[in-house]
C-alpha cells in the first residue's frame, strides 16, 4: 500500500507588537462618566417629578434626551483603553 504524504504546517509567527500602548485622553473618563450619570438623574427627575420636569415643554421626549446622553455615555465606554 503506498504511504501517504505528510503535510507540513507553516510555523506560526504572532503580529509585531506596537511598540507604543494606546492610552486613552484624559478627558475621555470623565465625559464617560458625566454623560451616564447625567442621563441616568435626567430619567429619574421625569419620572419623580410626574413628567413635568427636566423640561416640561417636550414631554416624552425627555426620555429620549436621558437615554441619549447614557448612549452616548456607552459610546465613550467603547473606547476607554
Amino acid at each position: 500500500m503506498p504511504k501517504s504524504r505528510v503535510r507540513s504546517k507553516a510555523v506560526y509567527t504572532p503580529p509585531p507588537r506596537s511598540a507604543k500602548a494606546k492610552v486613552s485622553p484624559p478627558w475621555l473618563v470623565p465625559a464617560m462618566l458625566g454623560s451616564l450619570i447625567l442621563g441616568l438623574i435626567w430619567i429619574i427627575v421625569f419620572y419623580v417629578s410626574q413628567q413635568s420636569w427636566p423640561i416640561g415643554g417636550i414631554g416624552g421626549w425627555n426620555l429620549v434626551v436621558g437615554f441619549a446622553f447614557v448612549v452616548g455615555g456607552l459610546g465613550l465606554a467603547t473606547k476607554w483603553r
